[in-house]
């Protein structure tokens, strides 16, 4: 499979700070690479250098057979870009940012309206294709700006993360337009703070932390990284909780947690359902009543705490990266 994206070595400093130091990446044909990380790692500097909005201090990078830095023109012809924040004329309306574009983009006047008009439908926006985007809301901004990203059918796209603002219907509403897109062949670049939206798009994940990679692989691969399935169970009297973490050591791998305020106990355990069910025979037969019980795997917010010792909320506002 060829490799529409590659960046070899990329190194971006910004006086003292490094926002990128010595960063690779590959993004196969017609796939979808999750760019993760805490706010100031480095992915939107990554995506400003590959979309040619910056140039690199150090490293080379090709996008579509492209050399970023010695032909950023050609590149520019070949993607879509859609930034953290909407690039839209709040004082055109939604047809006049989209038909605007496709001028840019040389589509001719009739192929640039029936391009914003294909575009203002499949996003929602037709209702509000001819009022000022200044009158517009946040969600249906983003949304004309993704539309805008995708005037001229590109064939690579870059989407520094997309949905941020966006309600969690309007969210849903994006994630299968991207399905769609990358169905259709194109190439997608994701950055996201929401790591349910790498788990659902990305078919691999780049971990980045202080403009290096940490971790690399498939969802499924990180998460196995970060160790074991959890059986978690809460009891219905504290006084059992003595009795319980007993009762789950005889299935545990390791040591069993105790939630006291809660009444809630976690064992790591391997060999999925027919543990729980052992473990909750266990129980059963010590005479342990159980409010809620449930095996737990890792997600990636358990992988991206692992990696980066925070959740992948918990830092401040990405500034220069």
């Amino acid at each position: 499979m060829t490799d529409v994206i590659s960046a070899r070595g990329l190194v971006k400093r910004y006086g003292d700070v490094t926002a990128l130091d010595g960063l690779d990446l590959t993004v196969p044909e017609g796939t979808v690479l999750g760019l993760l990380g805490p706010n100031g790692a480095g992915k939107t500097t990554a995506v400003r250098v590959l979309t040619t909005l910056l140039t690199a201090d150090a490293g080379s990078a090709h996008v579509a057979g492209i050399d970023v830095f010695a032909d950023p023109r050609g590149v520019r012809e070949r993607i879509g870009l859609s930034g953290q924040y909407a690039a839209v004329d709040e004082y055109l309306t939604g047809f006049e940012n989209l038909d605007m574009i496709g001028r840019l983009y040389r589509l001719g006047r009739r192929r640039s309206r029936e391009r914003a008009r294909e575009l203002l439908d499949r996003f929602s926006l037709s209702d509000a294709a001819d009022r000022p985007v200044k009158t517009y809301s946040g969600g249906m901004r983003r949304r004309l700006d993704l539309a805008g990203a995708l005037v001229a059918s590109p064939s690579v796209l870059f989407l520094d993360e997309p949905t941020t603002g966006l309600d969690p219907r309007s969210r849903t509403d994006m994630w299968e337009v991207i399905r769609e897109l990358v169905s259709g062949g194109t190439t997608l670049l994701l950055t996201t703070q929401y790591l349910e939206e790498a788990d659902r798009l990305a078919d691999e994940i780049v971990v980045i932390d202080r403009g290096r990679v940490i971790a690399q692989g498939t969802a499924d691969q990180l998460k196995a990284e970060v160790g074991g399935e959890r059986v978690e169970v809460v009891v219905q009297e504290a006084a059992d909780l003595a009795r319980a973490r007993n009762v789950l050591l005889a299935v545990a791998t390791g040591e069993v947690v105790v939630e006291d305020h809660v009444r809630r106990l976690t064992a790591p355990v391997t060999g999925g359902g027919k543990v729980l069910v052992e473990a909750l025979g266990r129980l059963d037969a010590a005479g342990i009543a159980v409010l809620d019980v449930g095996l737990r795997r890792p997600t990636l917010d358990d992988v991206f705490l692992t990696l980066t010792g925070h959740g992948a909320e918990d830092t401040p506002e990405e500034a220069a990266a």
